[in-house]
């Protein structure tokens, strides 16, 4: 059975982390970094033996299984930029997109030839890299199941089309991102007002089972370099809302504080929050 990668970023190298020799030289990537001269990426395809080519179609050409790993933004043209597929391949679209972008998604691949499977990556890669928890869905989710279990990974299958795994993990991020961007808001605020001490305390006795001041920190690392891809996954996020018929105002504003610190080109090198909200705080 032949793999292929369609973008090889953090996910993609932790999906292959303990794949076996045999099965990584059954594996081709493509990430369009590596036509940007990023160099990272072509030495983490090296590191893990996956043989880089210079186009999704070129990765995915004889492939059974594509995984489909890139920024939510970008997810509906790798879709379109693999095919014509291999009869019977899967598609595996891991992108976190609305429901209803994985549906326009999975027309596009049967066009192609292929089946999507509608997959939900539900935890950071980091530290769990390929045991982290997979949700799928589809008509051939089981048939994926499968051979991601032979791939030594974490799938369950949910008995449903595609878009229902992708409701599960994009109505999730309204709370988790939004989270984050509550808490720049929040800290980023007392800071400036010379109130952080006192206004952590205070969460702190109403809430004792959070850590707030490490996970002030925590977020404010996570927004300033992933920020950009949240913002990405949030705008998903709003349409999965919107698609629902409900007001999306509060994840809206989660894409803007995504945004704002994602796009400061900053990497905190602290993990104290008063630290990184003062540096953050002058190039606001």
């Amino acid at each position: 059975m032949n793999y292929a990668f369609i973008g090889f970023g953090e996910a993609g190298q932790a999906f292959v982390n303990n794949w076996s020799t045999k099965h990584r030289s059954q594996t081709k990537a493509f990430d369009i970094k590596s036509l940007q001269d990023d160099t990272q990426i072509t030495e983490a395809m090296q590191k893990h033996g996956i043989l880089e080519t210079q186009s999704a179609t070129q990765s995915a050409a004889e492939a059974d299984v594509i995984f489909s790993l890139v920024t939510a933004d970008q997810a509906t043209n790798a879709a379109a930029s693999v095919g014509p597929m291999k009869k019977g391949a899967l598609y595996l679209e891991c992108n976190s997109v609305s429901p209803g972008t994985k549906k326009e998604n999975a027309e596009i691949i049967h066009a192609a030839g292929g089946t999507l499977v509608d997959v939900a990556v539900m935890a950071p890669v980091q530290p769990a890299l390929n045991k982290v928890p997979l949700l799928l869905s589809g008509e051939a989710a089981p048939e994926a199941e499968a051979i991601l279990n032979e791939l030594g990974m974490n799938p369950s299958v949910l008995d449903g089309e595609v878009g229902l795994s992708s409701s599960i993990k994009m109505i999730r991020s309204i709370m988790v991102k939004g989270m984050e961007a509550l808490f720049a808001e929040c800290v980023l605020s007392a800071v400036k007002a010379g109130v952080d001490e006192t206004v952590l305390a205070s969460l702190e006795k109403s809430f004792p089972a959070m850590n707030w001041m490490k996970q002030a920190g925590y977020n404010f690392e996570r927004m300033s370099v992933h920020g950009r891809r949240r913002a990405a996954e949030m705008i998903e996020s709003a349409k999965t809302i919107e698609e629902l018929g409900l007001p999306n105002a509060m994840t809206q504003g989660t894409v803007k504080w995504q945004t704002l610190l994602g796009e400061m080109g900053y990497t905190p090198t602290s993990e104290d929050y008063a630290d990184i909200a003062s540096d953050l705080l002058k190039k606001i």
